[in-house]
């Protein structure tokens, strides 16, 4: 069975992590009618540098923890969503995914805010790391900085989802 969350060294499958929530048992069969789904892909550009590669690292056991606290705050604001996470760590190519969720619910809405909402939280609380290196050097992109706790990064990132 796939699991709902998962820190990997692996290529990521959008596909895989979508069908995770359609084995979760927790779903009954014919019940939603929306998944949204969100790639993170590595781009060349960023800061008006040229990038070649970056590096993903985390400490996975909080990072874990990141991802089931974003899971439970998504089924407290919206109770129908399900999501799946996944976040790849170690080198990645310009091109492959880094991020992949996938949320599901009965109502299209709630799907497409519960995905946005997880890609902001794990830019807030998930305790990884990127190190982008350029041509010319490198440089550590840092990661999250929100307290989990903190109340105004929580509504920030509702106020993004839900825009």
């Amino acid at each position: 069975m796939i699991p709902l969350l998962a820190i990997s060294r692996g290529p990521l499958d959008i596909e895989r992590v979508a069908g995770a929530l359609a084995a979760d048992p927790s779903t009954s069969p014919g019940l939603d009618g929306a998944v949204a789904t969100f790639l993170g892909l590595v781009r060349n550009h960023n800061v008006g540098r040229s990038v070649r590669h970056l590096e993903y690292e985390a400490y996975a056991p909080l990072a874990m923890k990141a991802f089931e606290r974003i899971a439970a705050e998504i089924a407290e604001r919206w109770p129908s969503a399900r999501l799946a996470l996944h976040h790849r760590i170690g080198r990645l190519e310009i091109g492959e995914a880094s991020i992949a969720i996938a949320a599901r619910s009965p109502h299209r809405g709630d799907a497409f805010a519960a995905c946005r909402y997880a890609i902001e939280r794990v830019k807030q609380i998930a305790p990884i790391w990127k190190h982008e290196y350029f041509d010319g050097g490198d440089v550590w992109i840092e990661g999250a900085t929100a307290d989990p706790d903190d109340a105004r990064a929580r509504a920030e990132a509702e106020r993004v989802a839900c825009a």
